[in-house]
């Protein structure tokens, strides 16, 4: 008994220790100096996600991280660190994302969220620019013999709970006066096996992994994507309310992989173009000219690591969820403006 007692006291001295280690850092993220936090930290802390969200955030066997938000994640790892590889992915659950962040456990989260009123207005979060765009969409079984969203009336959706996307789905069977129940599940991962195994007539979700998990299953030629638009929903990088320093980090972020793209610069090509600048915002991008990090309490060529070691907004996107991956996604919307899409930087004057 006493030998219990000795451990249990020497489990609580270190929680305390461990608690007291990490309060000035908690306290300084909370407070607004997100930058200074990760810093001294020596590591960023970013969304993983509790199973699979593949093209997004997708973990191996071995414990590897790949995806489309988990790069983003290394690029504003290797904005403040020059090192893509310092940052801790933490799987949280969609509806645990934001209490993470607010507890200063995450300093940002990019995970597919969806940017909306009541969370940016009363969560006390910072939404950056969109940096995706994807449409809320339905898929069923082919054998059911439902053509569109009426078909569905008196059915079952399966839905991960805790998302705009179960929002989104709620108000558009409403607006259509159409009744399907919703049967909600935490993971993505369950909500997906649950419709595959038969216990829901649809699966609801974004509609670039309705796309991926229909190519995951056995018979993908056995389930079809209907053709209504229940929402298009912008995603978005999330950080606390009152760090704009901190956001314009993670925006800038964002607009250096498009600038790249846009100007032609690549992983691969970076150094030649580092050593030549066709013009003035490309020395001021990849730090020839000073100025791009000073802005931002950065290295002047911050810009330059993430092109070389992240890449640029094709290649993340190519790798991830386009031709370069097994999910083989048509870009879209999510083309820069130049290529006939929406996504588009702020100028470097």
């Amino acid at each position: 008994m006493r030998t219990k007692k000795v451990l249990a006291s020497a489990a609580s001295a270190l929680s305390i220790l461990a608690a007291t280690v990490l309060l000035p850092q908690a306290a300084a993220a909370a407070s607004g100096d997100t930058l200074k936090a990760v810093q001294a930290r020596g590591h960023l802390a970013c969304t993983g996600h509790n199973g699979s969200f593949e093209g997004f955030a997708e973990v191996d066997d071995k414990g590897n991280w790949k995806g489309f938000d988990v790069d983003y994640c290394r690029a504003v790892a290797t904005a403040v660190f020059g090192d893509p590889s310092k940052v801790a992915f933490l799987p949280v659950s969609w509806a645990q994302r934001f209490p993470s962040l607010q507890s200063g456990e995450l300093d940002v989260v990019i995970k597919a969220t969806g940017w909306t009123m009541s969370r940016d207005t009363e969560l006390g979060l910072q939404f950056s620019v969109p940096y995706f765009l994807g449409l809320t969409q339905v898929m069923v079984p082919k054998s059911l013999g439902v053509s569109d969203v009426k078909g569905l009336e008196g059915g079952t959706a399966c839905v991960e709970a805790g998302t705009s996307t179960e929002r989104q789905a709620a108000n558009y069977f409403k607006r259509v006066g159409v009744n399907v129940k919703l049967i909600t599940f935490e993971k993505t991962t369950e909500a997906r096996a649950a419709y595959f195994g038969g216990r829901c007539d649809s699966f609801i979700q974004w509609g670039p992994n309705l796309a991926t998990a229909r190519l995951a299953a056995p018979k993908p030629e056995d389930h079809i994507i209907l053709p209504d638009n229940l929402a298009l929903e912008a995603e978005a990088a999330v950080v606390r309310q009152g760090d704009d320093p901190w956001l314009d980090i993670v925006n800038w972020t964002f607009f250096t992989t498009w600038l790249a793209e846009e100007y032609g610069i690549t992983s691969k090509n970076v150094d030649e173009m580092k050593a030549k600048p066709a013009d003035e915002t490309v020395a001021k991008l990849l730090g020839v000219t000073p100025g791009y990090g000073s802005r931002l309490g950065l290295p002047d060529d911050w810009g330059y690591k993430v092109i070389k070691l992240v890449g640029n907004s094709k290649e993340i996107y190519d790798r991830s969820l386009g031709e370069g991956s097994p999910y083989k996604l048509p870009r879209g919307l999510n083309n820069l403006w130049s290529n006939g899409g929406v996504l588009y930087p702020a100028g470097l004057d």
